[in-house]
Protein backbone atom coordinates (compact mmCIF):
# COMPACT_ATOMS: atom_id res chain seq x y z
CA UNK A 1 0.00 0.00 0.00
CA UNK A 2 3.00 2.44 0.95
CA UNK A 3 3.86 2.17 -2.75
CA UNK A 4 1.14 2.46 -4.47
CA UNK A 5 0.52 6.00 -2.39
CA UNK A 6 4.08 7.09 -3.17
CA UNK A 7 3.37 6.52 -6.93
CA UNK A 8 -0.18 8.37 -6.50
CA UNK A 9 1.77 10.96 -4.92
CA UNK A 10 4.38 11.65 -7.77
CA UNK A 11 1.35 11.19 -10.21
CA UNK A 12 -0.55 14.04 -8.87
CA UNK A 13 2.81 16.45 -7.89
CA UNK A 14 3.14 16.00 -11.93
CA UNK A 15 -0.78 17.04 -12.31
CA UNK A 16 0.48 20.33 -10.05
CA UNK A 17 3.27 20.51 -12.12
CA UNK A 18 1.53 20.28 -15.55
CA UNK A 19 -1.10 23.08 -13.94
CA UNK A 20 -3.78 20.77 -13.77
CA UNK A 21 -5.52 20.77 -9.96
CA UNK A 22 -4.99 18.51 -7.30
CA UNK A 23 -8.52 16.72 -6.68
CA UNK A 24 -8.84 17.60 -3.27
CA UNK A 25 -11.79 15.27 -1.54
CA UNK A 26 -10.80 12.57 -3.93
CA UNK A 27 -6.86 12.31 -3.22
CA UNK A 28 -5.71 8.73 -1.54
CA UNK A 29 -2.64 10.12 -1.66
CA UNK A 30 -3.50 12.56 0.87
CA UNK A 31 -6.83 11.42 2.52
CA UNK A 32 -7.58 9.54 5.84
CA UNK A 33 -10.52 8.40 8.13
CA UNK A 34 -10.29 9.15 11.26
CA UNK A 35 -12.72 7.50 13.86
CA UNK A 36 -13.89 9.73 16.42
CA UNK A 37 -17.37 10.05 18.18
CA UNK A 38 -18.87 7.01 16.53
CA UNK A 39 -18.43 8.13 12.26
CA UNK A 40 -15.14 8.32 9.94
CA UNK A 41 -14.75 11.47 9.21
CA UNK A 42 -12.58 12.07 6.36
CA UNK A 43 -9.94 14.62 6.10
CA UNK A 44 -7.10 15.37 3.64
CA UNK A 45 -3.34 16.56 4.54
CA UNK A 46 -0.82 18.66 2.91
CA UNK A 47 2.31 20.46 3.26
CA UNK A 48 4.23 20.36 6.39
CA UNK A 49 4.23 23.32 9.24
CA UNK A 50 2.17 24.90 11.85
CA UNK A 51 -1.51 23.03 11.35
CA UNK A 52 -4.21 25.13 9.76
CA UNK A 53 -7.68 23.28 9.84
CA UNK A 54 -10.04 24.20 7.00
CA UNK A 55 -14.26 24.15 7.56
CA UNK A 56 -16.49 23.89 4.28
CA UNK A 57 -20.00 25.28 4.41
CA UNK A 58 -23.53 23.87 3.82
CA UNK A 59 -23.61 21.06 1.27
CA UNK A 60 -20.30 22.04 0.00
CA UNK A 61 -17.29 19.77 1.45
CA UNK A 62 -13.19 19.99 1.50
CA UNK A 63 -12.88 20.45 -2.75
CA UNK A 64 -14.29 23.88 -1.96
CA UNK A 65 -11.05 25.32 -0.80
CA UNK A 66 -9.59 24.61 -4.56
CA UNK A 67 -7.90 28.04 -4.24
CA UNK A 68 -6.78 28.24 -1.21
CA UNK A 69 -4.89 25.15 -0.14
CA UNK A 70 -2.10 25.74 -2.66
CA UNK A 71 -1.06 28.77 -0.99
CA UNK A 72 -1.23 27.91 2.21
CA UNK A 73 0.26 25.21 1.72
CA UNK A 74 3.33 26.86 -0.06
CA UNK A 75 3.14 29.62 2.81
CA UNK A 76 4.30 26.39 5.12
CA UNK A 77 1.62 25.13 6.63
CA UNK A 78 0.35 22.26 7.59
CA UNK A 79 -3.06 22.12 5.67
CA UNK A 80 -5.72 20.00 7.59
CA UNK A 81 -9.00 20.14 5.07
CA UNK A 82 -11.90 18.05 6.74
CA UNK A 83 -15.37 16.93 5.11
CA UNK A 84 -17.73 18.01 8.00
CA UNK A 85 -19.82 15.03 9.24
CA UNK A 86 -22.44 14.14 6.94
CA UNK A 87 -21.12 15.92 3.81
CA UNK A 88 -18.55 14.71 1.16
CA UNK A 89 -17.06 11.35 2.27
CA UNK A 90 -17.94 11.26 6.19
CA UNK A 91 -21.21 9.61 6.36
CA UNK A 92 -23.37 10.31 9.25
CA UNK A 93 -26.69 7.52 9.17
CA UNK A 94 -28.11 9.79 12.63
CA UNK A 95 -31.15 11.48 11.65
CA UNK A 96 -30.19 15.13 13.67
CA UNK A 97 -27.67 17.26 13.33
CA UNK A 98 -26.20 20.01 15.49
CA UNK A 99 -23.05 22.42 14.91
CA UNK A 100 -22.33 21.96 18.45
CA UNK A 101 -21.84 17.98 17.17
CA UNK A 102 -19.94 19.35 14.30
CA UNK A 103 -17.50 21.51 16.46
CA UNK A 104 -17.21 18.78 18.74
CA UNK A 105 -16.03 16.36 16.00
CA UNK A 106 -13.76 18.76 14.67
CA UNK A 107 -12.05 18.92 18.23
CA UNK A 108 -11.70 15.00 18.06
CA UNK A 109 -10.21 15.15 14.76
CA UNK A 110 -7.39 17.41 16.41
CA UNK A 111 -7.19 15.13 19.57
CA UNK A 112 -6.78 12.36 16.93
CA UNK A 113 -4.04 13.95 15.13
CA UNK A 114 -1.84 14.50 18.26
CA UNK A 115 -2.49 18.23 17.93
CA UNK A 116 -2.87 20.58 21.10
CA UNK A 117 -4.14 23.62 18.82
CA UNK A 118 -4.26 24.59 15.15
CA UNK A 119 -5.33 28.41 12.93
CA UNK A 120 -8.72 27.54 12.26
CA UNK A 121 -10.25 28.86 8.42
CA UNK A 122 -14.11 28.59 8.08
CA UNK A 123 -16.61 29.48 5.48
CA UNK A 124 -19.93 29.97 6.32
CA UNK A 125 -21.33 26.77 8.09
CA UNK A 126 -17.63 26.10 8.65
CA UNK A 127 -17.24 30.15 10.39
CA UNK A 128 -19.87 28.98 12.65
CA UNK A 129 -17.86 25.92 13.18
CA UNK A 130 -14.40 27.74 13.96
CA UNK A 131 -16.08 30.20 16.35
CA UNK A 132 -18.01 27.38 18.24
CA UNK A 133 -14.60 25.16 18.18
CA UNK A 134 -12.84 27.96 19.90
CA UNK A 135 -15.95 28.54 22.38
CA UNK A 136 -16.33 25.06 23.49
CA UNK A 137 -12.59 24.06 23.33
CA UNK A 138 -10.96 26.71 23.48
CA UNK A 139 -7.42 25.36 23.96
CA UNK A 140 -7.67 23.96 20.59
CA UNK A 141 -8.06 27.39 18.69
CA UNK A 142 -4.83 29.49 18.25
CA UNK A 143 -6.64 32.20 16.12
CA UNK A 144 -9.78 31.85 13.84
CA UNK A 145 -11.35 33.25 10.70
CA UNK A 146 -14.51 32.90 9.64
CA UNK A 147 -16.25 34.14 6.28
CA UNK A 148 -19.87 34.62 6.01
CA UNK A 149 -20.97 33.52 9.46
CA UNK A 150 -23.93 33.56 11.24
CA UNK A 151 -25.37 32.68 14.88
CA UNK A 152 -29.33 32.59 14.36
CA UNK A 153 -31.71 31.00 11.25
CA UNK A 154 -34.04 34.15 11.01
CA UNK A 155 -34.31 36.96 9.16
CA UNK A 156 -32.18 39.36 11.31
CA UNK A 157 -29.40 37.21 9.94
CA UNK A 158 -29.77 36.18 6.92
CA UNK A 159 -30.61 38.65 3.94
CA UNK A 160 -34.84 38.09 2.97
CA UNK A 161 -34.00 36.48 -0.64
CA UNK A 162 -32.42 33.91 1.43
CA UNK A 163 -34.53 33.69 3.99
CA UNK A 164 -37.40 32.69 2.27
CA UNK A 165 -35.90 30.53 0.03
CA UNK A 166 -35.38 28.59 2.86
CA UNK A 167 -38.50 28.89 4.43
CA UNK A 168 -40.35 27.84 1.19
CA UNK A 169 -38.05 25.10 0.63
CA UNK A 170 -38.84 23.50 4.20
CA UNK A 171 -42.30 23.98 3.42
CA UNK A 172 -42.46 22.57 0.32
CA UNK A 173 -40.70 19.30 1.69
CA UNK A 174 -41.59 18.88 5.57
CA UNK A 175 -43.89 16.30 4.28
CA UNK A 176 -41.99 13.96 2.59
CA UNK A 177 -40.72 10.85 3.33
CA UNK A 178 -37.36 10.51 1.99
CA UNK A 179 -36.41 6.58 1.17
CA UNK A 180 -33.17 7.55 -0.79
CA UNK A 181 -30.21 7.98 1.76
CA UNK A 182 -28.77 10.43 -0.43
CA UNK A 183 -31.70 12.29 -0.08
CA UNK A 184 -32.72 11.91 3.16
CA UNK A 185 -28.88 13.21 4.27
CA UNK A 186 -29.55 16.23 1.87
CA UNK A 187 -32.42 16.91 3.57
CA UNK A 188 -30.96 16.74 7.35
CA UNK A 189 -27.99 18.71 5.77
CA UNK A 190 -30.35 21.44 4.45
CA UNK A 191 -33.02 21.44 7.60
CA UNK A 192 -29.54 22.49 9.80
CA UNK A 193 -29.47 25.61 8.44
CA UNK A 194 -33.11 26.36 8.60
CA UNK A 195 -33.12 25.71 12.26
CA UNK A 196 -29.80 26.66 13.06
CA UNK A 197 -27.59 28.14 14.81
CA UNK A 198 -29.11 29.57 17.34
CA UNK A 199 -26.23 30.80 19.56
CA UNK A 200 -26.78 34.14 21.56
CA UNK A 201 -24.19 36.68 20.39
CA UNK A 202 -23.39 37.49 24.28
CA UNK A 203 -21.65 33.93 24.38
CA UNK A 204 -19.47 35.04 22.05
CA UNK A 205 -18.04 37.33 24.31
CA UNK A 206 -16.53 34.38 26.13
CA UNK A 207 -14.13 33.42 22.80
CA UNK A 208 -10.50 33.94 23.98
CA UNK A 209 -8.96 33.38 20.30
CA UNK A 210 -8.57 36.15 18.18
CA UNK A 211 -10.49 36.38 15.32
CA UNK A 212 -10.99 38.20 11.75
CA UNK A 213 -14.12 38.32 11.16
CA UNK A 214 -14.93 38.40 7.13
CA UNK A 215 -18.05 38.73 5.10
CA UNK A 216 -18.68 40.28 1.61
CA UNK A 217 -20.18 43.61 1.06
CA UNK A 218 -23.35 41.86 -1.08
CA UNK A 219 -22.97 38.80 1.58
CA UNK A 220 -25.90 36.70 2.61
CA UNK A 221 -25.41 37.07 5.80
CA UNK A 222 -26.87 40.61 6.57
CA UNK A 223 -24.49 43.12 7.35
CA UNK A 224 -25.76 43.80 10.59
CA UNK A 225 -25.55 40.55 11.90
CA UNK A 226 -21.78 40.29 10.99
CA UNK A 227 -21.07 43.23 12.57
CA UNK A 228 -22.58 42.03 15.61
CA UNK A 229 -21.07 39.12 15.43
CA UNK A 230 -17.71 41.83 15.45
CA UNK A 231 -18.53 43.62 18.36
CA UNK A 232 -19.58 40.77 20.81
CA UNK A 233 -16.29 38.88 20.11
CA UNK A 234 -13.68 39.94 22.85
CA UNK A 235 -10.78 39.96 20.52
CA UNK A 236 -12.33 40.34 16.91
CA UNK A 237 -11.15 42.28 13.77
CA UNK A 238 -13.21 43.31 10.58
CA UNK A 239 -12.99 42.98 6.95
CA UNK A 240 -15.89 43.36 5.16
CA UNK A 241 -14.73 42.49 1.41
CA UNK A 242 -15.84 45.31 -1.21
CA UNK A 243 -17.75 43.37 -4.47
CA UNK A 244 -18.32 40.01 -3.16
CA UNK A 245 -20.92 37.96 -2.35
CA UNK A 246 -21.00 34.95 0.37
CA UNK A 247 -17.99 33.19 -1.50
CA UNK A 248 -15.28 35.62 -0.66
CA UNK A 249 -12.99 33.21 -0.45
CA UNK A 250 -13.24 32.12 -4.02
CA UNK A 251 -14.36 35.32 -5.45
CA UNK A 252 -11.26 37.09 -4.60
CA UNK A 253 -8.85 34.25 -3.23
CA UNK A 254 -5.84 36.03 -3.78
CA UNK A 255 -6.32 38.59 -1.45
CA UNK A 256 -7.92 36.78 1.02
CA UNK A 257 -5.26 33.96 1.17
CA UNK A 258 -2.75 36.77 1.44
CA UNK A 259 -5.39 38.55 4.39
CA UNK A 260 -5.39 35.26 6.70
CA UNK A 261 -2.12 34.47 5.99
CA UNK A 262 -1.01 38.06 7.24
CA UNK A 263 -3.37 37.72 10.16
CA UNK A 264 -2.79 34.26 11.51
CA UNK A 265 1.29 35.28 11.22
CA UNK A 266 0.63 38.47 13.10
CA UNK A 267 3.56 38.61 16.03
CA UNK A 268 1.39 39.97 18.09
CA UNK A 269 -2.39 40.84 18.99
CA UNK A 270 -3.73 43.71 20.28
CA UNK A 271 -6.16 42.79 23.14
CA UNK A 272 -8.32 44.01 20.48
CA UNK A 273 -10.80 47.10 19.80
CA UNK A 274 -13.45 46.86 22.42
Amino acid sequence: MKHVLFWLALLLAGRAALGQPVPYGHNPAAGHYAAVRGIRLYYESYGAGPPLLLLHGNGGSMGDFQQNIPYFVAHHYRVIAVDSRAHGRSADPADSLSFEQLADDFAALLTHLRLDSAYVLGWSDGGIGAVLLALRHPEKVKRLVATGANFSPDSLALTPALWQQQQRGYLENKNRVFTDPVKRNEWKVFKLDVFQPNVPLGALRRVRAPALVVAGDHDVITLAHTLAIYRHLPRAWLWIVPHSGHATLQEHAGEFNRQVDTFFRAPRIPAGPH
